[in-house]
């Protein structure tokens, strides 16, 4: 089972959970990547996640189809978008395995992956600039 979602809506971890629970498997590793507040002297107001979802929906599938057939696994992947808080969650990664070392290394794999191969792009609005992916703009 693989399930690959790109929404504005907030991410329901307990029924992505009840979704990757199945008798075949013995562990389900969960990542949810949250917005925080300081990245070391930086302060974060707000985050804004946008996408080229064509693109975006197809690599975040083929990274959940490696998964799948590496680790005998089920997938979930879903990432915001759209303006969000301190504290949102921004994405989820559940991969369902027999056993708990291909779990984490899946999920591992698929949000490593995922920052490098996947055209989502985020826009921090900090207390005093912007940041494009970390990237601060001191023109502004």
């Amino acid at each position: 089972m693989i399930d690959v979602r790109l929404q504005h809506e907030p991410i329901d971890v307990g029924s992505s959970y009840q979704a990757l629970v199945n008798a075949k498997f013995g562990a389900v590793n969960m990542f949810v990547g949250t917005i925080r507040e300081w990245t070391g002297e930086i302060q974060t107001q707000t985050i804004r996640y946008t996408a080229y979802k064509e693109m975006a929906m197809k690599e975040l599938s083929k990274l959940a189809h490696e998964v799948e057939v590496k680790y005998d696994a089920d997938v979930i992947v879903i990432h915001r978008l759209g303006e969000l808080q301190l504290t949102d969650i921004a994405v989820f990664i559940g991969v369902a395995t027999p056993h708990r070392a291909a779990s984490y290394e899946g999920s591992r794999f698929i949000i490593e992956e995922l920052k490098k191969r996947v055209p989502i792009w985020k826009e921090e609005m900090d207390t005093d600039r912007v940041r494009w992916g970390g990237e601060r703009d001191d023109a502004h």
